[in-house]
C-alpha cells in the first residue's frame, strides 16, 4: 500500500527530488498571468498600495516638522495646520487600506477560481492513461491545498510586493534627502541581507518540496482508506491502515517542522540586521545632534524611518519564504494544467471542425465525414500499456453495422483493452482502427465518443437523483423519455417502489442503491443516449439471472441496426450474438457463432461447458436446500 501512494510513481512534469533547483522565475511569470488578467483590479490595488505607502512615509515627516517648529520657538508652529494635515493622511490611509483589503480579496477569489477552472478543464481532456498512476487523492491535493496556496501568493503576495517596494523606495529617498551619511549607514546592511536571502533560498525550497510531497501521500492515503473502508473492515486491516497513516503523518510532521524552523531562523536574522542598522543610526545621529549637524526632529524621523524601513523588508522576507514554499505547489499546478492530452484531435481534424462550424451541414458529422458508422476494422492492431509487453498482438477484426460481437476469454487476456481501444480511451501502439475505411485518429474524438454508449461492470453513479443519473445519457431528455429508458432497462419497477420514485436521492456514488440497481440505472442511461455503438464490459455480472434475462429482452430492440460489443461473464447470455470472439494472451484464437464454436469443441466449448456444469451444480444445491428447509 505504501508504494501505491509513493509520489515517485506519478510524473508531475518535473523531478520531485531535484531539490537543488532554485526559483523558477519563468514559472512564476506564467502564473502571474492569472493575476494580470484582471488589469482593472490590479490597477486599483496598485493605487491603494501606493497611497498606503505614501501615508506611512508622510507621518514621520509631519512629526519632524512639528518637533522642529516647536523647538525653533519662533512662533512658526501652527497646530491647526498640522492637525488637518495629519487627519488628511489618516483618511487617505484608512480609505486605501479598505480598498486594498476589498479588491485584494476579490482578486484572490478570481485567481483561485481561474486556476481551479483550468486545472479541471484539462483533467476532462486528459486520456485514461493519465489516471492510471494518479489516485484521486493526489489530484484533489492539486486542486485544493496547492491552489489555495498559489492564489494567496499571486494576489496578496503581488500587492505586498508593490506596497513594500514603494515604502522602501520612499523611505530611502526621504532618508537620503534628510541626511546622506546616516542614510548610507542604514542602507549598508542591504548586501548582508541579500547574502542571507540567497543562503536560505535553497534550504527553504528543498524542505517545502518535501512537505508538498508528503502531503500528497497523506491525501491519497486518506482518500483510498475512506473509499475502501468496507474492504478494510472485512479483512480487519484497521490497525495496518492506522500504522501506515501514522507513519505518513510522522513524516509530514518532521518535514513541516524542518521547513518552519528554517523560515523561523530566516526572519529573526532579517530583524536583527534591521535592529543593528537602527542602533547605528541612533549612535551616529545622536553625535550629529550634539554638534548641530541635524535637528532633533530629523533624528527622531530618521529613527522612525530606520525601524520602518526594515518592516517591509521583513514582510518581503516572509513573502519570499512563502514563495519558496509555494514553488512546489506552483510546479505541480502547472504540470496539471499543462499536462498534454496525448489523445486529442489532430490539427487537420480541428481545421475540418472549424470549417464545419463556419459552414454547417446537417448531412455530415462535425469533422466533415459521414455521420453513419457502417464498419469498424481493426487492422494489425497491437497495444501495450506504457512500456510494458503487448496485451494485444496484431488483432485483425471487422465489425459491420447491426452486428453484435461478444468477447470471452480468461482474465487478463485483453478483452477490456480491446474495447478501450475501440472507444479511443487509448490508441493502438501499432496498426490502425478504421471507421468506414478512415483511421479513427482522423475523426473527431468528440464525435466518436458521443456515438458511444458504455455500461461497465461497475458503472459510476453520481450523487443526485435517479432522474439525474439517467438523464446524464442525454441532458435534453424529457421525464417521459427517462421513464421509457428505465422501463426498457428493467429498472422502472424498483424505481417506482421507492419513496420519491425517479426523484429519489441515490447518495454519494449511489451508496443508497444495491449493485444490481446501480447497474440497471447504468443500462437506462445507455439506452437513453441512443448510441450507434454500444459497449458492455461484463455489464450484467452484478444483476441476478431473472433481471439479466429481462435486460437482454429489452436490449434486442436497442441493438437492432447498431454495432454492439459485449464482454461476457455469463456465457449463457451471449448465445444469440452474431459472432463470438475468444481472446487469449492478446490474440483472437477462435471466432464464430455459438453453434459453430460449440461444434469445433475448442476453447469456447470448454469454457461454456465448464460454466454450464458449475451453474447446474449451484442451482441443484439451491433446490435441495429449498426442499429440506422447514417452513
Amino acid at each position: 500500500m505504501s508504494e501505491f501512494f509513493d509520489d515517485d510513481n506519478y510524473n508531475d512534469g518535473f523531478n520531485e527530488d531535484s531539490f537543488e533547483q532554485g526559483m523558477d522565475l519563468g514559472l512564476w511569470r506564467q502564473l502571474l498571468a492569472y493575476t494580470l488578467s484582471y488589469p482593472k483590479d490590479v490597477l486599483i490595488l496598485a493605487i491603494c498600495a501606493v497611497c498606503t505607502a505614501g501615508a506611512d512615509i508622510a507621518f514621520p515627516l509631519i512629526t519632524r516638522s512639528v518637533i522642529d517648529s516647536i523647538g525653533a520657538g519662533d512662533g512658526s508652529f501652527d497646530p491647526y495646520f498640522y492637525g488637518a494635515l495629519y487627519f488628511t493622511f489618516v483618511v487617505i490611509l484608512a480609505a486605501s487600506v479598505a480598498g486594498f483589503i476589498w479588491y485584494g480579496g476579490k482578486l484572490r477569489t478570481h485567481v483561485s477560481h481561474d486556476i481551479r477552472r483550468d486545472g479541471f478543464a484539462n483533467l476532462q481532456r486528459l486520456p485514461f492513461a493519465y489516471y492510471d498512476f494518479r489516485p484521486v487523492g493526489w489530484l484533489m491535493a492539486r486542486m485544493t491545498s496547492d491552489c489555495e496556496r498559489l492564489s494567496n501568493i499571486l494576489a496578496w503576495g503581488l500587492l505586498d510586493l508593490i506596497f513594500c517596494t514603494t515604502v522602501m523606495f520612499g523611505i530611502a529617498c526621504a532618508m537620503l534627502y534628510m541626511d546622506l551619511s546616516l542614510a548610507l549607514i542604514v542602507l549598508s546592511v542591504l548586501p548582508f541581507l541579500a547574502w542571507l536571502s540567497l543562503t536560505f533560498q535553497k534550504r527553504i525550497l528543498k524542505s517545502a518540496r518535501q512537505v508538498r510531497k508528503t502531503n500528497s501521500k497523506i491525501t491519497g492515503s486518506f482518500n483510498e482508506s475512506i473509499m475502501g473502508v468496507q474492504t478494510t473492515k472485512t479483512f480487519v486491516k484497521e490497525a495496518e491502515n492506522l500504522r501506515h497513516f501514522g507513519q505518513l503523518t510522522d513524516d509530514m510532521y518532521k518535514a513541516s517542522v524542518l521547513n518552519k524552523v528554517q523560515a523561523a531562523l530566516y526572519l529573526p536574522l532579517v530583524l536583527t540586521l534591521g535592529s543593528i542598522a537602527t542602533g547605528l543610526a541612533l549612535i551616529f545621529g545622536g553625535l550629529e545632534v550634539g554638534w548641530g549637524g541635524v535637528t532633533t526632529g530629523t533624528l527622531l524621523a530618521f529613527l522612525a524611518y530606520s525601524r520602518h524601513f526594515f518592516e517591509p523588508i521583513e514582510e518581503l522576507a516572509q513573502w519570499f519564504a512563502e514563495m519558496q514554499m509555494a514553488q512546489a505547489s506552483a510546479e505541480r499546478i502547472i504540470s496539471l494544467i499543462e499536462a498534454p492530452a496525448d489523445i486529442r484531435d489532430s490539427a487537420a481534424v480541428t481545421a475540418r471542425i472549424n470549417q464545419h462550424q463556419q459552414n454547417p451541414d446537417d448531412c455530415v458529422a462535425i469533422d466533415g465525414y459521414s455521420n453513419d458508422i457502417k464498419t469498424i476494422e481493426f487492422r494489425d492492431v497491437s497495444f501495450a500499456y506504457d512500456t510494458g509487453p503487448n496485451v494485444l498482438d496484431r488483432i485483425n477484426l471487422t465489425i459491420n453495422q447491426g452486428e453484435s460481437i461478444a468477447i470471452v476469454g480468461s482474465t487478463g487476456g485483453g478483452k477490456t483493452s480491446l474495447t478501450n481501444l475501440l472507444c479511443r480511451f487509448y490508441e493502438p501502439t501499432s496498426g490502425e482502427i478504421l471507421f468506414d475505411g478512415i483511421d479513427y485518429r482522423q475523426r473527431s474524438l468528440h464525435w466518436l465518443q458521443s456515438n458511444l454508449g458504455i455500461v461497465l461492470q461497475a458503472s459510476h453513479i453520481f450523487g443526485g437523483t435517479i432522474n439525474d443519473n439517467i438523464r446524464y445519457g442525454r441532458l435534453a431528455a424529457t421525464d417521459a423519455e427517462i421513464q421509457a429508458a428505465g422501463q426498457r432497462a428493467g429498472a422502472h419497477d424498483f424505481i417506482i417502489k421507492m419513496d420519491h420514485g425517479y426523484n429519489t436521492q441515490v447518495g454519494e456514488g449511489g451508496s443508497k442503491l444495491s449493485a444490481g440497481e446501480k447497474q440497471l440505472i447504468s443500462f437506462a442511461r445507455a439506452i437513453l443516449a441512443d448510441p450507434r455503438i454500444l459497449v458492455m464490459d461484463e455489464a450484467t455480472s452484478s444483476v441476478d439471472t431473472v433481471t439479466e434475462a429481462y435486460i437482454q429482452q429489452g436490449l434486442k430492440a436497442l441493438l437492432k441496426g447498431r454495432i454492439s460489443v459485449v464482454i461476457a461473464h455469463r456465457l449463457s447470455t451471449i448465445k444469440s450474438a452474431d459472432r463470438i470472439l475468444v481472446i487469449e494472451r492478446g490474440q483472437i484464437i477462435e471466432a464464430g457463432s455459438h453453434g459453430v464454436l460449440m461444434q469445433q469443441q475448442g476453447r469456447y466449448y470448454n469454457l461454456y461447458t465448464q460454466q454450464s456444469l458449475a451453474e447446474f451444480s449451484r442451482d441443484q444445491s439451491q433446490w435441495q436446500a429449498a426442499e429440506t428447509d422447514p417452513v
